[in-house]
């Protein structure tokens, strides 16, 4: 008869966020199936676990993906796990389930940590919709893009997004979606936790000048807050007002301060904008 494939769910950060059930299987099966053996070998060694393990990586899926199907085939048990979290999220493991599939291979999902769900019952935005993008393309303009996309979806809008990215991204939701609430989660479950909350525009003014650090999730509210502040946030000219309101008695550094609130921007963002016009 043929084998069980497992996809086992692992912690993303605290060792201790794994099920009884999942060490069990584990324990059990004949291999498992690592993105980074490396990484899943010290889980295995904290609860005693000394399974066989395999690479599955983004690199050789479709190579070993067609190993492990027959394996199963013969009748191994092998269950397939990621660096953190669930295994076919943003990781690999879909390759593989398709071809189970096709072969009429049972499979057995074992639930458990999730860096997209545990940042949304936390983000404290709308739960009843929501809609996971993955990552966002590193491109500015397929960025931009996939934002417009995704712009009437009514749901909370989920994504991954690289620390290094992360300024860019909310920059780009804020000019293309609009002024919205949102959550920057970073490094759940571990030591240097964090779920900073505050609107688009204000959270990609912080990160302009912060860059940090670790795995992150970016939730973003389905909600518009002011149609038509966002509207002539994008359209009236930051030059103009600075030139009013320092014609008014104000210094620069203040006009633009004054005009950046008046139009809903970050201060960054107004600046840019400022020197774009003046160019």
């Amino acid at each position: 008869m043929a084998g069980t494939l497992y996809l086992v769910a692992t912690p993303i950060g605290n060792l201790a966020d794994i099920t009884h059930r999942a060490l069990q299987v584990l324990r059990d099966v004949d291999l498992i199936a690592c993105e980074d053996t490396r990484h899943t070998r010290k889980l295995l060694q904290h609860y005693g676990i000394d399974t066989k393990t395999v690479s599955y990586h983004e690199h050789n899926e479709q190579q070993r993906a067609a190993e492990l199907l027959e394996l199963l085939k013969q009748g191994s048990d092998v269950a397939v796990v990621s660096d953190a979290g669930t295994p076919a999220i943003s990781d690999p493991g879909f390759r593989l389930v398709r071809m189970a599939v096709d072969s009429e291979i049972a499979i057995v999902p074992l639930p458990g940590p999730s860096a997209l769900i545990s940042a949304l019952v936390a983000a404290g935005l709308p739960t009843d919709e929501f809609f996971f993008g993955g990552f966002l393309p590193a491109r500015t303009g397929a960025r931009r893009a996939r934002l417009s996309a995704l712009r009437a979806v009514p749901g909370t809008l989920i994504f991954y997004e690289a620390p290094h990215r992360l300024a860019a991204s909310l920059k780009a939701a804020y000019e293309v979606l609009g002024e919205r609430e949102a959550v920057v989660a970073r490094e759940l479950t571990k030591l240097h936790e964090e779920i900073r909350r505050g609107r688009l525009s204000e959270l990609a003014e912080h990160y302009s000048t912060v860059e940090p650090r670790g795995e992150i999730v970016l939730l973003i509210d389905r909600t518009v807050l002011d149609q038509a502040a966002t509207e002539a946030a994008r359209s009236t000219s930051v030059a103009t007002l600075v030139e009013q309101f320092e014609a008014a008695g104000l210094d620069h550094r203040a006009a633009l301060k004054k005009a950046a609130r008046e139009l809903q921007l970050s201060r960054a963002e107004a600046y840019r904008r400022l020197l774009a016009e003046r160019s």
